[in-house]
């Protein structure tokens, strides 16, 4: 199961990259009907400073940091959640 988090404090950017990840994961899970994620909005500054990110949007797919202080494309995205399905074939 992919576990993604978008970190920011709920400005306008973070809702963007919430948005852009939802659509890349509907492509996904297009594709592959079996692929189970969750995705979580995170603004409790606490929580964000528990990852390496100095500006925000963040975007954490698995715990592992894979963007930030940006909005990736779309193809981007999917390139990261694809990625974290791979690790977790191989763990």
């Amino acid at each position: 199961m992919l576990k993604i988090k978008v970190l920011g404090s709920g400005c306008y950017n973070c809702y963007v990259l919430e948005q852009t990840v939802a659509g890349a994961l509907e492509i996904l899970m297009g594709e592959d009907d079996s692929i189970q994620a969750t995705m979580q909005h995170v603004e409790d500054p606490m929580e964000i400073a528990q990852y390496p990110i100095l500006f925000t949007p963040g975007l954490v797919v698995n715990e592992k940091l894979v963007c930030a202080g940006r909005i990736p494309k779309e193809e981007e995205i999917i390139e990261w959640l694809r990625a974290g399905l791979e690790r977790q074939a191989v763990s």
